[in-house]
């Protein structure tokens, strides 16, 4: 894969060196590598549709210990928000407590689900489970069967047979991104087994890279639909090939920010607007930016899509940040009224009041000392920007307009070691081009207080 995507690089650029004055090379380079990398995700075929109002049966199938169980069940979720009728079949005999897993990730979701203690054939609970499921109407039937490896036979012909058994419409293979190398060849050992249709990629939400995305599709030449993100049942996201290689490359996905900023209701929000043209943001204020950034999912795929600042997580801390924050909540519920709504909080903070939090909330009071920094940085930084014309709708100044005003204003507010990891004024520059010309699809800057360092 490496080596022929490097020849192909090196076909679309030529010769760097008879490229004309004023060419900005490196930006060439980088966009041959993002073209590349988008047609080797893009295998040129549609995903399975799964039709309304008739049974459409999917089948998992992937190595022990992919997170598959539990993508199946993430996977129902996902259509069940959607108005679908799903139902989860469990056909893994194999793992012990496979059926226990299912079952309680099915009730904590409030999907129907089918599976045994006492039957120990797999192809007969697949089959009396999709049957039972097809005669109460419902629409989405996943299967989940047995994880297996390349070199287990008598488990490729157990998942060969629940095939011929329930004949699904289409079937899933979940990819661990994290294991490396062997992604390849175990992708096409299943491919030469079953008709593997689509592909979901688990574990994507640590330092774990593309490599086994691209592994699994270049094997198994079947479309990514799906990656998980994290561990909650919310963490599934719909692949998009371009948002998934910008992220991959350390380009940010403003498209991707923007929605979920959308989805998580960042962009409504009139009082904040108005407090910030004010320059006032109090200790509740930053509650609740805090509790929208964790609407938005983990932390370290929210950071992924800001240009330049995935390299800010630290590998195998991703979760920290997160942690950070609820614990920074945490303390914040344990403040009364007055400590949350004073414009000024550091100033009425004493000794009593920061043992009595540090009590209530089970942390240090060296701990509460620094939300009182944090505090008060975000306070000084809101100070800067009363001097932004925003719109009524936290509306920033629209690049078409005033490029040169937008961007000035911009930069005066955020911290300059924050403004060079995202590439200086160009990259600011290029974030708002972006996201359309202005920031108002982010809800102003209202997004932004509740990162760390920003």
């Amino acid at each position: 894969l490496v080596a022929s995507m490097k020849k192909n690089v090196k076909a679309k650029l030529g010769d760097l060196t008879e490229m004309a004055a004023g060419v900005n090379r490196r930006r060439m380079i980088q966009k041959a590598v993002f073209d590349e990398l988008c047609g080797m995700l893009d295998p040129g075929v549609k995903p399975f549709q799964p039709k309304k109002g008739k049974a459409n049966v999917i089948m998992f199938v992937g190595l022990q210990g992919s997170g598959k169980t539990t993508t199946c069940t993430k996977f129902a979720y996902h259509y069940m928000k959607r108005s679908w009728k799903t139902c989860l079949v469990c056909a893994d005999t194999f793992r012990a407590g496979a059926f226990d897993q299912l079952k309680q990730n099915a009730t904590k979701a409030r999907i129907p689900f089918y599976g045994s203690y006492t039957e120990t054939d797999p192809v007969t609970l697949a089959a009396q489970g999709v049957e039972r499921f097809k005669k109460e109407g419902q629409e989405i039937i996943i299967v989940d069967t047995s994880g297996r490896h390349k070199q287990e036979a008598e488990l490729f012909d157990e998942m060969q047979q629940i095939v011929e058994a329930v004949k699904p419409d289409n079937i899933v293979f979940v990819m661990d991104s994290s294991i490396g190398q062997a992604a390849m060849d175990q992708a096409k050992a299943f491919r030469s087994a079953v008709d593997v249709g689509s592909v979901i990629v688990t574990k994507l939400d640590g330092h774990a890279k593309g490599g086994g995305a691209l592994s699994a599709v270049a094997a198994t030449q079947s479309p990514i639909i799906f990656t998980g993100v994290g561990e909650h049942m919310d963490d599934l996201d719909p692949f998009v090939v371009q948002s998934f290689v910008s992220r991959l490359l350390g380009m940010g996905d403003m498209g991707g920010l923007v929605k979920a900023m959308q989805e998580a209701g960042l962009d409504k929000n009139p009082e904040l607007y108005q407090k910030l043209q004010q320059g006032e943001f109090t200790m509740r204020d930053m509650y609740e930016q805090f509790q929208n950034i964790m609407k938005m999912g983990p932390l370290s795929k929210v950071m992924s899509m800001i240009p330049g600042m995935s390299q800010l997580m630290p590998e195998g801390r991703e979760g920290d940040g997160q942690a950070r924050l609820q614990m920074f909540l945490t303390m914040m519920d344990s403040m009364t009224d007055q400590e949350l709504d004073h414009p000024k909080i550091n100033k009425i903070m004493t000794d009593s009041r920061i043992k009595r939090i540090s009590q209530g909330a089970g942390h240090p009071p060296h701990v509460i000392n620094h939300l009182i920094e944090d505090s008060k940085r975000f306070q000084k930084m809101i100070g800067k920007m009363k001097h932004l014309k925003m719109g009524k709708n936290g509306e920033m100044p629209n690049m078409s307009r005033n490029p040169q005003q937008a961007l000035a204003q911009m930069s005066k507010v955020m911290d300059p070691r924050v403004l060079q990891r995202m590439g200086g004024m160009q990259g600011l520059q290029k974030m708002m081009k972006d996201m359309g010309g202005d920031l108002s699809a982010m809800g102003g800057m209202g997004g932004f207080p509740g990162f760390p360092g920003m």
